[in-house]
């Protein structure tokens, strides 16, 4: 199981409310260039996206369906993608601190062959994914709350 934390310099309301935006998914995970809300109720349980991967000219669609929420504090999530099977990605908020958030996230291939393949230089990648992933979230996240305070 690939477990990866990152301290974000914003207070949890801050972090779930780009958590809580469909069409922001794109610009914080690794792997898809955009999001499309499937149904207007995300993150509620059971709420869907799509996203797009894109590697050069190639390109793929993927669905992701929220399974458990606790707002502000929890979201897991079913990532499938074709072929691959289905990933579950858990993020937790801790709030730390007064201002600050911990963000955990827990991953690991749930069904079909990443599942099957999941080895120990698939987890070494999926920590590499975490980093950029939650690095991208903190950014976001402190970049958003420095020009709201600046405007």
């Amino acid at each position: 199981m690939a477990v990866r934390h990152q301290l974000v310099r914003r207070p949890v309301p801050a972090v779930w409310a780009v958590l809580a935006d469909p069409t922001r998914y794109g610009e914080w995970v690794v792997g898809p260039s955009g999001s499309t809300p499937l149904d207007d109720a995300w993150p509620d349980v059971g709420s869907r996206l799509r996203y797009t991967v894109r590697l050069g000219p190639w390109s793929a669609d993927g669905v992701t369906t929220v399974r458990h929420k606790e707002s502000g504090r929890e979201l897991e999530l079913e990532a499938s993608f074709k072929s691959l099977g289905t990933a579950r990605i858990f993020l937790q908020l801790r709030q730390w601190g007064d201002e600050e958030t911990l963000v955990v996230c827990d991953e690991h291939p749930l069904r079909g062959l990443g599942s099957t393949l999941h080895n120990a230089a698939s987890e070494a990648l999926l920590q590499l994914r975490h980093r950029g992933m939650l690095g991208r979230l903190a950014g976001l996240v402190e970049q958003e709350c420095a020009g709201a305070r600046h405007a």
